[in-house]
């Protein structure tokens, strides 16, 4: 597909690739135990964490422990997509054999083409390119502790942290129940493949995540989606080099593929806010124009309170965003919903 710009130039939108594996969702359960502030807004309850946590043993916990407090979490998804395609047992087999540098360079994160001289240098040890490094994420809520973690570790204290949270978290947690979380995953990937070929990179990418607009950006040329199960209903978003990443929630269907009639949680969402004489006259007019909070009260003739109230219905189902202090419509967001029922009604 491609872009016409204002210019009447063109330029290539990115490619978009789909992968699944029970190692991501290994990870990401690993990372989603372990982020307190967020925990309580997960779609498991609290207390399947609780539960689940006096299943384990005293150095898992450990180990979840000393993820929470230095993100290690990020590392291990990090060698994932280094390593790509492989089984537990290759995790820690590739893990133990890393050098000292190629380990802490993969955990490291990439924050652009044009830094990566800082990431060399952090993971040789370079103070200079350390505190440069951190300086430059010093926005990004835990990069720069994550950045002087990782650059200072010791290389054997952190593949043996890396390999037994893994593997531990595999064995009392992924295992038991690794047939059905296959399942879910791989029904969640055929059925975004199958659409793949219906819709734009954009559209595709939107309809996943159920409303992330990610627009073209120079120095991405493939944008990653790989479903998961245990962190819904959040999207996690990362950079690798060249590539943006969704690690997105799968869909309703998928958890239960053989009820025909169950809807996609975001067509339900989506319906539901849309359901609403107020909020469709919002929808409407914002489809002319973007507007400001006081410019949609003043045309409703309605309480601020309450006009707030409708609009942030309607950008939790992703129907309506904020740019430049202004509520507007997301981009495709109709044209896309109309998709999403005809697929729905013809599964």
């Amino acid at each position: 597909m491609e872009i016409l710009h204002a210019t009447g130039r063109k330029r290539e939108t990115y490619d978009v690739q789909f992968v699944y594996s029970a190692l991501w969702e290994c990870a990401l359960g690993i990372a989603a135990a372990t982020n307190s502030p967020f925990i309580n807004t997960l779609e498991k309850p609290i207390t399947y964490w609780e539960e689940l946590k006096s299943t384990l043993s005293t150095s898992l916990l450990n180990h979840l422990d000393y993820v929470e407090k230095n993100n290690t979490w990020k590392a291990l998804l990090q060698i994932l997509h280094h390593l790509d395609g492989i089984d537990i047992n290759d995790f820690c087999a590739a893990v133990k054999s890393l050098k000292d540098f190629e380990l802490k360079f993969i955990c490291l994160p990439f924050i652009g083409d044009k830094f990566q001289h800082l990431r060399e240098g952090a993971a040789l040890g370079e103070e200079g390119a350390i505190i440069e490094f951190k300086k430059i994420t010093s926005d990004h809520p835990f990069f720069p502790q994550y950045i002087d973690f990782i650059s200072h570790s010791c290389t054997n204290e952190l593949k043996t942290h890396l390999i037994e949270i893994m593997s531990g978290w595999y064995e009392s947690v992924i295992k038991p129940n690794l047939e059905q979380t296959i399942k879910i995953l791989q029904t969640d990937f055929e059925s975004k493949i199958e659409m793949k070929e219906k819709m734009s990179p954009e559209e595709i990418v939107q309809w996943a995540t159920g409303g992330v607009n990610y627009l073209p950006e120079p120095s991405v040329h493939k944008v990653l989606l790989i479903p998961q199960y245990i962190y819904r209903p959040w999207n996690i978003e990362a950079d690798i080099e060249g590539t943006k990443v969704f690690y997105y929630p799968v869909a309703n269907e998928s958890i239960s593929p053989n009820d025909r009639y169950m809807p996609n949680n975001f067509l339900v969402q989506k319906h539901k806010a849309l359901g609403d004489e107020v909020r469709l006259r919002i929808v409407k007019m914002l489809s002319e124009v973007d507007r400001s909070l006081q410019d949609i009260t003043e045309h409703l003739d309605m309480g601020k309170s309450t006009v707030h109230h409708h609009l942030k219905i309607l950008r939790a189902a992703k129907i309506v965003e904020i740019k430049e202090s202004k509520y507007s419509l997301k981009a495709n967001v109709l044209e896309l919903l109309f998709k999403e029922l005809d697929r729905y009604l013809k599964q």
